[in-house]
């Protein structure tokens, strides 16, 4: 198992999409490479938290960090693979639009794998930030 990327766009992008709540969300892939993968995440109204406020719901955000992270191991596998733990920071609040999350493989393992991913919003701000562990142990 080594640090390059075993899948291309398409293939990716298509495994991103394939699980019904990403389709639900939205997302969609944005870039992968060597490094990392980017997943995009369009506003929905269904996000809020709180309707005066208007920010996203803080499971919205762990849900994107967790997927951002399971697909920089996918990408390196070819396969999706379960969380074991994830932890989320969240930095400021996510108002309406777009997110962008970018993640990276920490640690490759044949067990296990550490990704970590932070979550911009349209202006670049940093809104959320985590870390998850990723069985990569083939079934």
């Amino acid at each position: 198992m080594g640090d390059a990327t075993v899948v291309d766009f398409a293939t990716l992008d298509r495994m991103v999409r394939n699980a019904p709540f990403h389709a639900w969300l939205g997302v969609s892939l944005k870039s992968v490479s060597d490094e990392g993968v980017e997943i995009a995440l369009p506003w929905r109204e269904e996000f809020v938290s709180d309707p005066n406020v208007r920010y996203t719901h803080g499971g919205i955000l762990a849900a994107l960090i967790d997927l951002a992270g399971d697909y920089a191991v996918a990408a390196r596998l070819g396969r999706g693979v379960p969380t074991i733990d994830m932890r989320v920071d969240y930095h400021r609040t996510a108002l309406p639009g777009p997110l962008v999350a970018k993640a990276r493989v920490i640690k490759m393992g044949g067990t296990l794998a550490t990704a970590e991913a932070e979550i911009h919003d349209e202006n670049g701000k940093l809104v959320a930030s985590g870390r998850g562990v990723y069985l990569t142990l083939a079934r």
